[in-house]
């Protein structure tokens, strides 16, 4: 039973961490277009940042940016796992991409040519 209840309580603490998140991201945005002729533009810029960098400082406390900073530490570590290709690879592989460009390229030049034809003969 208490269980619950503790479930339910960050739940609703999550809630109130995520819209606080979004007051503060909404606030830095308002902010920036409420002050436009009283403060000068790097000031109110300032203002839209530090009301991202609270927004998302607040988020990451809860529950779900808990998930995201868990999910980016594991999308790191799996980064590493890569085996990136070498530069031999990246070329050849960019000299034949080039080079079926170039062919889908003439193919539907060709078919959007021979169309026309047929169209302008069978048109008059």
């Amino acid at each position: 039973m208490s269980v619950q209840t503790e479930t339910s309580q960050s739940g609703v603490l999550d809630i109130i961490k995520l819209l606080l998140a979004a007051f503060a991201l909404v606030g830095g945005l308002y902010a920036y277009y409420y002050y436009e002729a009283d403060l000068a533009q790097a000031v109110r810029v300032l203002m839209v940042l530090g009301g991202t960098v609270a927004g998302i400082g607040i988020a990451m406390t809860s529950a779900q940016g808990n998930r995201l900073w868990h999910f980016i530490q594991g999308s790191r570590v799996e980064i590493r796992k890569v085996v990136w290709p070498t530069k031999q690879e990246t070329t050849q592989t960019a000299i034949a991409v080039f080079i079926f460009t170039l062919i889908m390229m003439l193919f539907f030049w060709a078919l959007d040519s021979g169309l026309l034809a047929l169209t302008q003969y069978l048109v008059g």
